[in-house]
């Protein structure tokens, strides 16, 4: 399974990115994506999920009323749409996929990962 991904640079505080991934094949029947982020120097976390139907997002508390994330695609496909980026927002930005249908919200819940994007926020 390979996953690409596209979008993150730079944008000033207040500003908007977005972002998507693109899984190769459809690998499984049922499959969760999801979004992570890894801030400079500190560990990886849950930014937010939607489940293999693609009706049902759930989003870290740091993400809520801001971020969207949304499936297409043949359910291949996922977008974030980042909005109101502040700078604690800077990180770099991974797509991944869990082999279940419902999301996690563990880095050890998902099975595969992309590259990973850089997103920065700056003043």
């Amino acid at each position: 399974v390979h996953l690409t991904e596209s979008g993150g640079g730079v944008v000033q505080t207040g500003g908007s990115l977005k972002h998507s991934c693109s899984a190769s094949v459809r690998p499984f029947n049922d499959y969760a994506m999801a979004w992570f982020r890894e801030p400079p120097g500190k560990a990886r976390e849950f930014g937010a999920a939607i489940e293999d139907e693609g009706t049902q997002p759930v989003y870290a508390d740091s993400a809520k009323g801001r971020f969207t994330i949304s499936r297409g695609g043949f359910r291949k496909t996922i977008a974030l749409e980042m909005n109101s980026l502040k700078h604690e927002d800077t990180a770099v930005y991974f797509c991944t996929i869990r082999t279940e249908a419902k999301p996690g919200y563990a880095v050890t819940s998902y099975d595969y990962w992309g590259q990973g994007t850089q997103v920065t926020v700056s003043s």
